[in-house]
């Protein structure tokens, strides 16, 4: 008898009690016998989530020594004394380091060249003393470099508390601006700030108010109230710094206001009123503004420009037309360049365009498993474009390229300490697999050299595949502890995404929304077909939007997977979708449809995880959730675990690890998010039974 079989007898799960709760909509009569935990300042629940945890870490004691090892093995790749790569803005070098041993990063900047003395910002360190969570974000310098504001979230519901420090004199201001996104913007006055705030319920970010040094923040001006509850606003200035920009963004419309930087006390006017499905985006660059739309039913988006003073788009003329096969993703405006980021084929491209009218190119990239994208590009001023390249098996690095004389300097490469990787001992690639409905669906994947296609192989496939956001083929450190024990890891870039074009996420949403979930089963079936894996050897991971698709293929194809990997799973779709209090849920109904609508019901119902566990045998199961969570609330997760401790016909794992103290991103220190990433391997490489 193995060691689980024994463990198993001796310790019994958690089962939630049951208070059956009707949910009606549409004539059809739901019910929820777990609706109750939908209530974290009730004690009950807290005692179940509490039982809950002391099952997952009674049950995985035997694995704790093989967390551990795994957690040292992951940090000791780290560059624990590590800093960013300094990029220059408004005379200053600005500078991310982390020091030995220490969970948060530092921030500091030097004046006008690397060699000055360093000034230090912030050390997140010392202010995170107090607390089991921080988060420092929005750090926002004022132009004359005097001030900086900046946001701290010490719950992790990402309600951050806007402070402001004097640069000079190093001292924080008493003031605290609450339940605020943690951005602020500095107009060219240097007294005054504009910041959104959210929604008290629904964490929406709905308000922009303006702040004036010195004043009382209880009498903050309201400049913009964002009344369509589908939209979330939020404010920032434009790279040339002489515009302020709200913008106010819906899944599929967009609407922008600006501002002279200098004049922060009259009104923002429109830019072009919203349209519904009108989407845009804007930057300014001397007397025009540069335009990424959809206009005209351009899909895959193009680039128009307008005079800065006739900004309605009857004024808006092409510069870069609609194409079919290329997706166009964004600029990057330089005084002397213009610099245009595309996909085509799913894969990355980035071209340079001068403006004097001489010859544009393509920088070129050779394999078909790499993201090239641009980064901080803040100097207006400068040849230099900054890009990051990385591939599944390329560490990545920061590369500075002139547009000019072409010449390419790596000015940081990740470093994989311990000594012993290297790229050239893996294999990556890209295959394609077919579709239910014949539609080609491409994975990128990496292994060790000298893994063989014998059926045998431990297998782990990730996917996202919801709003239009592309999960690139990126370099990992901490995925070595699993290539290295025999693994083969793949993204399959499944529909929902942007990864082959706007169509790809149309194609993935909505009344589509399926085609998600059965083309991920399709790529696990094809790479079973292809012999890399089998069903004994199968794994399946995502998180959040992810951790539906995870949902909907334990439900859909539980014969194919050993393992699934959930990760603050959105499982409760149509409950979640009707409580319009909860965060996020007025704003995504044009990605998941609104449930109120009959057609929208119906379709949901028929996929959301948790109204679909049956009684049948599905795959060992690790879920993850944060108490505090305020994307994914944890009581989805919690409901789900608990209506599968009662249905489910196997004798298979179901663990529910929850986090008392973290919410969407988990733990906040560098080290405390590897601690979960170990019990997340130590699950698959214990159905394995790979112990060392």
């Amino acid at each position: 008898m193995n060691f689980n079989s024994i463990m198993s007898k001796e310790i019994q799960p958690p089962i939630a009690k049951i208070i059956p709760f009707e949910l009606q909509k549409h004539g059809n009569v739901r019910i929820d016998n777990y609706y109750w935990l939908n209530d974290r300042e009730n004690p009950e629940v807290i005692d179940y989530l509490n039982k809950e945890n002391e099952y997952y870490q009674k049950s995985t004691e035997h694995t704790k020594p093989f967390q551990k090892e795994l957690f040292e093995e992951m940090k000791a790749r780290i560059k624990e004394d590590d800093e960013s790569v300094p990029y220059f803005y408004n005379g200053y070098f600005y500078i991310t380091r982390f020091e030995i041993g220490k969970d948060y990063p530092i921030y500091s900047r030097k004046k006008g060249n690397l060699e000055a003395p360093e000034e230090l910002l912030f050390d997140c360190n010392e202010m995170a003393k107090k607390f089991s969570y921080f988060n420092l974000n929005g750090i926002s310098i004022s132009e004359d470099n005097k001030w900086v504001s900046f946001g701290i979230d010490t719950v992790s519901r990402r309600q951050y508390t806007i402070q402001i420090k004097n640069l000079e004199t190093n001292e924080i201001l008493p003031l605290k601006i609450e339940n605020t996104t943690g951005g602020a913007t500095w107009a060219n006055d240097n007294q005054t700030i504009f910041y959104s705030r959210k929604d008290e319920v629904t964490l929406r970010p709905d308000r922009i108010f303006k702040h004036k040094l010195g004043s009382d923040p209880s009498k903050d001006v309201v400049v913009y109230f964002e009344k369509d509850d589908t939209f979330t606003v939020s404010v920032y200035k434009s790279k040339s710094k002489k515009y302020l920009i709200i913008s106010s963004e819906s899944t599929l419309t967009s609407e922008y206001q600006i501002l002279l930087a200098s004049t922060p006390d009259d009104s923002f006017k429109i830019f072009q009123k919203r349209t519904r499905e009108l989407e845009y985006s804007i930057s300014h660059y001397e007397d025009s503004f540069y335009i990424v739309t959809n206009k005209d039913k351009a899909t895959n988006f193009k680039l128009m420009k307008t005079s800065e003073n006739k900004t309605s788009k009857e004024h808006w003329i092409d510069l870069i037309p609609h194409r079919e096969d290329v997706l166009f993703e964004g600029i990057d405006i330089f005084k002397d360049y213009l610099v245009v980021s595309e996909r085509s084929n799913g894969l990355n491209k980035i071209k340079i365009i001068p403006w004097d009218g001489s010859e544009s190119y393509y920088l070129p990239f050779d394999i078909e498993t790499y993201t090239a994208e641009t980064t901080t590009n803040i100097d207006f001023d400068t040849e230099i474009l900054r890009f990051v390249y990385q591939s599944m098996a390329t560490p990545s690095s920061v590369i500075d390229f002139n547009m000019r004389t072409k010449e390419k300097v790596v000015l940081k490469e990740q470093q994989v300490l311990g000594g012993t990787f290297d790229k050239n001992n893996y294999i990556e690639k890209r295959i394609w697999a077919t579709a239910t409905d014949g539609t080609k669906v491409p994975l990128s994947m990496i292994y060790r050299k000298g893994i063989k296609p014998n059926g045998k192989n431990p297998f782990l496939m990730y996917a996202y595949g919801s709003y239009g956001m592309t999960i690139d083929p990126y370099f990992s450190t901490t995925r070595l502890s699993l290539l290295d024990r025999g693994f083969i890891y793949a993204i399959a870039h499944v529909r929902g995404g942007e990864d082959l074009g706007r169509q790809w996420y149309e194609d993935g949403k909505l009344l589509k929304k399926k085609n998600t979930f059965t083309d991920f089963i399709d790529c696990s079936k094809h790479v079973i077909a292809e012999n890399y894996t089998s069903a004994e050897h199968l794994y399946a991971e995502g998180g959040s939007a992810g951790g539906l698709l995870m949902g909907a293929i334990a439900n859909m194809a539980p014969e194919i997977y050993n393992g699934i990997i959930a990760q603050v799973p959105f499982v409760d779709v149509v409950t979640t979708m009707l409580d319009e209090t909860i965060p996020l849920t007025t704003g995504e109904y044009d990605e998941w449809g609104n449930p109120n609508v009959k057609k929208y019901y119906d379709y949901m119902l028929s996929y959301s995880p948790y109204d679909n566990v049956e009684k049948k045998e599905y795959p060992h199961l690790y879920i993850s959730t944060g108490l505090h969570d305020s994307q994914v609330q944890y009581w989805e997760p919690a409901k789900w675990v608990a209506k599968l401790r009662v249905t489910k016909t196997d004798t298979k794992q179901l663990y529910f690890d929850i986090n008392m103290d973290a919410g969407h991103g988990g733990a906040s220190g560098r080290f405390e998010a590897l601690k979960e990433l170990a019990k997340e391997f130590s699950f698959l490489l214990d159905l394995e039974k790979i112990e060392r």
